[in-house]
């Protein structure tokens, strides 16, 4: 445990959500010199501009969020504190000492600890493995040792109250939630004086379990830069936030005083209003598009529902109820035990994703960079894959014809013309998902199945995505979308299910459609909110 009296520490997180009238400036207050000092950092690659003169004080014991778009320059901002870039220009200090860390070993000795959130364990070794790397336990013959490191880390997990991981576990076996748990414990576990948490919450169903731990850490000192796109969380944590905008800090503001809609126009430079669209009339009434009759599988009970033309139909859970394999069964990517799946009056053929796409289903994944996107390859070449034989003049890929489907894609989504021809992977989350999701448009479904389409991405692009399935369903399409936010899903979705134990057990819609009434059936305890 973080002990009281302890060296004082800092957390950073990530992650904004929220609506607000005028910006307050705000120093906190005290004479205390701050924890953690930047000034005029600034970081380019080539001839794009990641962070420009960007500075930021974070004081011992203050949550202090970092809120900006994707692309905004926070993960640039993070992997410089962490130690795996350098600034090209600027200044760091660290409790009044000069902080230069080269790498993130490097940053750990001087007692700063990150949780990334593209995860940055390794899933091809335990989970008691990536807790005590580099520093594994060995027994009395100098060989590594499986049990004491397991009890180890037994006793870390315990510690921070994660309960439900065997520390014997692959990482690979864990789900989305428990890796992003076991991220956050590697990142305590250094018990550092600054720690940056990056969209610590994007993959929890329930964050509470962090919220504690964030305000235990902050009341012994651990000052806090929580960075996230979830601005309830942002207001619940932190007094302070500071904005970045296209690589520049653009205010440092007091959050009580500042409302959502100012925060979102200095993170985006317009007024939210203005990127809001109508919501897509539900036009289901020729019948269902698709069809799902008794579906059964791992964790899965008697699942049966439809979804019509020109409908959104949402689906919320806590963590961990069944509907991961619900989604992954539609998009052939685990096997039905019983039931049956009909596309437009047709049987599916679900025994591949290609197979799925083909009857008709596409599917955005929940992770993007290990089930989605190809980092290697160019952002036109990850949207263009599933269309491949369009474009193919003989045995070569017609350039013309691809950047033409490609550009059609992306101006769906609107993602901007100058990352179609950059890698992948030097493009911010949001715009990953962007590139993603226009390849899952391009590749002609009839009805889409969306894994948490909006997991870490900025408010900006959520308002994107929400256009972009509206779209598609004013045009005749279907959607089925999951996500762990429920006010998205009251926002966005015509109907929602709500899947506990493996079962449909709500199923609501209209003016019944709120978040009271799905936390009452996501919890067991049935329609309490009626």
């Amino acid at each position: 445990m973080f002990e009281a009296g302890a060296v004082t520490k800092t957390v950073v997180l990530t992650d904004p959500r929220g609506d607000a009238a005028s910006a307050q400036v705000v120093r906190p207050t005290g004479t205390h010199a701050p924890y953690l000092r930047a000034e005029g950092l600034s970081k380019a690659y080539g001839a794009t501009i990641a962070l420009s003169h960007v500075s930021l004080e974070v004081h011992a014991g203050e949550v202090h969020a970092l809120l900006g778009e994707n692309g905004a320059g926070k993960s640039t901002l993070v992997k410089i504190l962490s130690g795996i870039v350098l600034a090209d220009q600027g200044r760091l200090e660290v409790d009044g000492r000069p902080f230069e860390p080269g790498s993130l070993l490097g940053a750990r000795s001087a007692g700063v600890s990150t949780a990334f959130q593209e995860l940055s364990l390794l899933p091809n070794l335990s989970v008691a493995v990536n807790l005590m790397l580099p520093n594994l336990i060995k027994g009395p013959t100098g060989i590594n040792s499986a049990r004491r490191n397991e009890q180890a880390a037994a006793a870390l997990l315990q510690e921070f109250g994660v309960t439900t991981v065997d520390p014997a576990s692959l990482v690979a076996d864990l789900s989305l939630a428990e890796k992003q748990r076991v991220e956050i414990v590697r990142a305590l576990s250094h018990r550092p004086r600054l720690l940056v948490l990056d969209e610590p919450t994007a993959a929890l169903a329930d964050p509470g379990w962090l919220f504690d731990i964030v305000e235990r850490l902050s009341g012994e000192g651990v000052a806090i830069l929580y960075i996230s796109h979830r601005l309830a969380e942002v207001r619940r944590l932190c007094r302070r936030g500071t904005v970045l905008r296209n690589g520049r800090s653009i205010e440092t503001v007091d959050l009580t005083g500042t409302p959502d809609a100012e925060i979102f126009r200095m993170m985006v430079g317009t007024s939210q209003d203005e990127l809001k669209h109508k919501a897509a009339p539900n036009r289901n009434g020729r019948g269902p598009r698709l069809a799902v009759q008794g579906l059964a599988g791992r964790n899965v009970h008697d699942v049966s529902f439809e979804v019509g033309d020109g409908e959104i139909l949402g689906v919320a859970a806590l963590e961990g109820q069944g509907q991961r394999p619900i989604f992954r069964m539609l998009a052939g990517l685990e096997p039905m035990t019983a039931g049956s799946v009909t596309v437009e009056g047709k049987a599916a053929d679900l025994r591949s994703p290609a197979a799925a796409l083909r009857s008709g289903i596409g599917f955005l994944p929940e992770e993007r960079k290990t089930e989605g996107i190809f980092l290697g390859l160019k952002t036109s070449s990850n949207i263009s894959l599933p269309v491949l034989g369009r474009v193919l003049r003989g045995a070569f890929i017609s350039r013309s014809r691809e950047n033409a489907l490609v550009a059609e894609a992306s101006e769906r989504v609107d993602l901007a013309k100058r990352y179609q021809g950059m890698r992948i992977a030097a493009l911010s989350g949001g715009n990953q998902q962007k590139a993603l999701l226009a390849r899952v448009l391009l590749s002609g479904p009839r009805n889409l199945v969306l894994y948490d389409p909006t997991r870490g991405v900025d408010v900006g692009t959520k308002q994107v995505i929400y256009a972009a399935i509206r779209s598609f369903v004013e045009q005749g399409g279907s959607a089925l979308i999951y996500s762990t936010e429920l006010a998205e899903l009251v926002h966005l979705a015509h109907r929602c299910l709500v899947v506990y134990g493996g079962r449909i057990v709500g199923d609501v819609a209209g003016s019944l459609l709120t978040e009271d009434r799905l936390v009452s059936f996501a919890t067991g305890h049935g329609d309490i909110a009626a």
